[in-house]
């Protein structure tokens, strides 16, 4: 993966529905109708939540009949919490400037 992916993964998550969403995933797989009980938006505007979750990679949708079924990407999701977490290493302390101020 390249940082374009990753920063389209972080601005996927940047939203508070669609962080809330991630969180909910977390759990395991859900149906579009179990995921729109859990917040006070349309169908369309879930399904428009959805769509920049999977476009990101985070998220994958099974179809089964007319049900959507999604779940995280797990490899995309440790692809990029690896990433985050190689960017502030312990040797990188005595540059890191909000590490200073505690």
């Amino acid at each position: 993966m390249n940082e374009e992916n990753y920063a389209k993964m972080c601005k996927a998550l940047g939203d508070p529905i669609r962080l809330s969403i991630f969180n909910l995933l977390k759990t395991g797989t859900k149906c579009a109708c179990v995921l729109l009980e859990n917040f006070d938006v349309t169908q369309p505007t879930l399904s428009y939540h959805m769509k920049a979750l999977i476009a990101s990679g985070l998220v994958v949708c099974e179809q089964d009949g007319k049900w959507s079924n999604y779940s995280l990407n797990c490899a995309a999701v440790q692809e990029l919490t690896g990433y985050l977490s190689t960017k502030c290493r312990s040797s990188d302390i005595s540059t890191c400037h909000d590490c200073h101020k505690k």
